[in-house]
């Protein structure tokens, strides 16, 4: 199992913001804690979400410790932000509250129905929450499955094994993360931007900027030389690696085809600048790879992966 992990590098400023714990509801936030029998409070997250007005209001939900086995589906219109219970903001290691659940796609009707958390709409903001699909080997098991724009997803952890996060519609960032899974573990249509997590075809480039990329504990031996940063699920595929430390041995071709018969290599862009560290020593890129020079770098950023308008809906803290 590969896992793709942040690094712990955040500007100065950003982390004089971040330096704080979250132990209590923010004022207005509905509470969620787990085996609650007070009134006003719910014990799951689905319940909270479902007392919601399905209106253009703001809203927030505040989540105490626990694992809550449960499948949280969210189509509320109006913005909706979700808070986990931390003694620290700027990072997963943290995090205190798991949402959890076992569904393999084999057993639904879709990809999108084996989601542990289902986003399904615009306006969208987590912090702080571990969210995991528990089904293992087998079938694609999504831990996340995101169809929103202007969604943002900080210092959450999304674990998996096949297919952990669905990025299949809409803009959306993942700061200060944590991504683990095994085969195709982040994959989609369209753009998104993670800073401190692997990749997806899209019509907006996938932009990997500062990010780490090591084995998890108990990791296949075949893992080490035979794992790559992405293959494409389509032609046109566009793909950026900016400053990303590789620990963990990766195949010396660094990109894959999609399979021998389809390879799906034309008019795409997979793309890398600045990659370090151990696990790259001797590797020999594929012929429809490219490396950046850093003027060609800087044209893939947050606004090119989810649109200039990202100072609006991002939180800023969270950006390197």
């Amino acid at each position: 199992m590969l896992l793709f992990a942040s690094l712990a590098f955040v500007f100065s400023i950003c982390q004089a913001v971040l330096a704080s714990s979250r132990t209590s509801a923010p004022p207005g936030a509905i509470v969620v804690r787990a085996g609650t029998n007070t009134a006003g409070e719910f014990a799951t997250v689905s319940a909270a979400i479902n007392s919601l007005p399905n209106d253009s209001s703001s809203r927030s939900i505040f989540i105490y410790p626990g694992t809550y086995n449960e499948q949280v589906y969210i189509t509320r219109t109006g913005p909706l932000t979700i808070y986990g219970y931390t003694a620290s903001t700027s990072t997963y290691t943290e995090n205190q509250v798991t949402i959890q659940a076992g569904v393999g796609a084999s057993t639904t009707i879709s990809d999108d129905a084996s989601g542990t958390l289902r986003v399904h709409k615009n306006d969208f903001k987590m912090y702080n929450v571990n969210v995991k699909n528990t089904f293992g080997v087998g079938t694609q098991a999504i831990a996340i499955s995101q169809y929103g724009s202007r969604v943002g997803l900080y210092a959450c952890g999304f674990y998996g094994y096949q297919d952990t996060l669905y990025a299949n519609q809409g803009t959306q960032v993942y700061l200060k993360g944590y991504i683990q899974g095994a085969t195709d573990f982040i994959f989609g249509r369209l753009g998104l931007h993670i800073s401190e997590a692997t990749p997806s075809p899209c019509l907006r480039p996938d932009v990997f900027n500062q990010n780490t990329i090591v084995l998890a504990p108990g990791a296949a031996a075949s893992t080490t030389r035979g794992y790559y940063l992405g293959r494409p699920w389509a032609d046109f595929a566009k793909v950026i690696f900016k400053n990303t430390v590789i620990t963990a041995p990766i195949n010396p071709a660094v990109w894959s085809p999609w399979s021998a018969a389809t390879p799906n290599t034309d008019n795409i862009l997979f793309a890398e600048y600045n990659t370090t560290g151990s696990g790259v020593s001797g590797v020999s890129r594929a012929s429809f790879s490219t490396v950046l020079s850093a003027s060609q770098a800087a044209a893939y950023s947050i606004s090119s992966a989810v649109g200039s308008d990202y100072a609006s809906w991002v939180d800023a803290a969270y950006i390197v």
